[in-house]
């Protein structure tokens, strides 16, 4: 009876020495997460769009009504009527916007709900063992404002000298190239061949109503099919090369437009010349066969090509003469099927890749190394096949350009923008937004910055003082609602949670030369 008694209590107070135990780690895990986000870690709310779409503030999810392809824009609550940074809890019409796609002008007059801005993770104090590098997505603090906490693009460092030329950052006069990973997220739609428009003949594509933007050059004879996509092929016995050249009165233009930003704002940016073009091609096994794209800045025209022989070059054409800048041999694989082909022309650096095959070729740091900058020479894309070739998945991005004009008054005045470099003093750090157009940085900060005991910061800096940590990682993408008119977004994104990418020692491959 009492050796049951005893072996039954036994039991009990292992039971209650376990849960003890685990309460205690439950309240060492607490308090050392409570340390991790005061000291180390910290989650911040993008309350505005001036760094999207790295970052997105208080935004419409879309959907384009004519191609469906899906695109995020800025809710702006002084088009409401509400405070800011507020979103409403009710569904609301977005406003009139662009697709970055086909280029229709969404205005279905739907009501849908406002998405919040992306909640991010900072690594605080980060800066006060690493220098910050060039690139990095950096939390601070205001410098006209200090009790308000501010994300931006760490652009200039102690001691540089900054200037924008062209959408492109220089410093100390050459070009400041960006990392591969920043570079990747950089780029911007201006086309995708997937995406057709269900009813073309609407006069509302950039006003107009929409063509494939391709048209073949001269005596050029690609054949277009539009089905779940659009396929452009060539099966030509000679050697001649055939041009599909993009146009721009049928498509989106080149300029450094935002389907994030207001419709009506598009029109008005800057030509950005640096480009990328990407597709699909499968080609049979003919002698003849070649395959490539070309790609204009300035008054200088790029090409890259590789033919049936595994032969990769890029050649540079300028005022009808030619010159070989890079070429390799590889062995071709698997030549029916869909291989992945690339061109850029970015940062002064061109890169042509085939499958896993790079070719790449540096063109100078200096601003002159492209030649004389003609600005109003418009950029071109275009893509080259001879023999037997298809060529279906064509996207056409641009680079981030970095705006000269100031979206308040619209005169070109300002830190750091072309003809007005600005250098940096000790403990000094320079900054613009992702969202060039729509970003106040310190292109734009026209008044010293606010300090302790009256002190006062250089107009246009971020002081060392005011720097909070590094943003590394996008936890909780605006979420969804599990149906409509639910007051809470509580179903996470997880599709979106991501990096986010900044200063970095990988840069494009080393060219290969003739």
């Amino acid at each position: 009876m009492n050796m049951q008694q005893e072996s039954s209590e036994k039991p009990k107070k292992d039971v209650i020495t376990e849960s003890v135990g685990i309460l205690e780690e439950l309240a060492s895990a607490l308090v050392m997460a409570l340390l991790i986000i005061g000291f180390v870690v910290q989650p911040f709310i993008i309350p505005t769009g001036s760094m999207a779409e790295t970052l997105n503030g208080a935004h419409f999810r879309l959907r384009c009504e004519q191609c469906g392809y899906r695109y995020d824009t800025n809710f702006d609550p002084s088009d409401y009527g509400i405070r800011k940074n507020a979103v409403p809890s009710g569904a609301v019409v977005p406003p009139i916007t662009r697709c970055p796609s086909c280029g229709y002008y969404n205005t279905s007059g739907k009501a849908i709900t406002v998405s919040k801005g992306d909640k991010i993770l900072a690594l605080k104090g980060i800066y006060q063992f690493f220098e910050p590098k060039r690139w990095d997505v950096i939390v601070f603090k205001n410098p006209l404002n200090p009790m308000e906490n501010y994300i931006k693009r760490l652009i200039g460092k102690p001691g540089e000298m900054v200037e924008i030329i062209d959408g492109d950052i220089f410093i100390n006069g050459m070009i400041a190239r960006k990392p591969l990973k920043v570079q990747q997220e950089l780029w911007m739609l201006i086309y995708n061949s997937n995406y057709i428009p269900i009813r073309p003949y609407e006069a509302k594509f950039n006003n107009r109503s929409w063509k494939v933007p391709f048209q073949n050059y001269g005596s050029s004879s690609w054949k277009i099919s539009e089905k779940s996509g659009v396929n452009f092929s060539v099966d030509d016995a000679s050697d001649f090369e055939h041009r599909l050249v993009y146009d721009t009165s049928l498509g989106n233009d080149f300029r450094a437009a935002y389907a994030y930003n207001k419709a009506r704002e598009q029109g008005y940016q800057p030509i950005c010349s640096d480009l990328k073009v990407i597709f699909s091609v499968a080609w049979s096994d003919a002698e003849n066969n070649l395959i490539g794209a070309g790609l204009r800045k300035y008054q200088r025209q790029y090409k890259a090509s590789i033919n049936s022989s595994g032969y990769m070059s890029i050649i540079q054409i300028e005022s009808g003469k030619q010159k070989l800048l890079a070429e390799k041999k590889i062995e071709i694989l698997n030549s029916d099927k869909k291989i992945a082909v690339s061109f850029e022309n970015v940062d002064h650096y061109l890169l042509f890749t085939y499958g896993n095959e790079s070719l790449g070729y540096d063109l100078g740091l200096m601003p002159t190394d492209v030649g004389p900058r003609k600005t109003e020479i418009e950029p071109e894309v275009e893509i080259i096949g001879s023999g037997n070739v298809i060529v279906s998945d064509i996207s056409i991005y641009r680079d981030i350009a970095y705006t000269s004009v100031n979206p308040a008054n619209g005169q070109k005045v300002g830190n750091a923008v072309e003809g007005s470099p600005f250098e940096l003093q000790e403990d000094e750090f320079f900054v613009l937004g992702d969202n060039s157009p729509a970003s106040y940085d310190g292109r734009w900060w026209d008044s010293p910055g606010i300090g302790n005991n009256s002190q006062q910061y250089r107009a246009g800096v971020v002081p060392r003082d005011y720097l909070i940590g590094k943003a590394f990682l996008v936890f909780w993408p605006s979420g969804f609602r599990p149906f409509d008119n639910f007051p809470i977004a509580c179903v996470p994104n997880v599709g979106s949670v991501r990096l986010i990418y900044g200063g970095s020692e990988k840069m494009p491959v080393t060219a290969t030369k003739p």
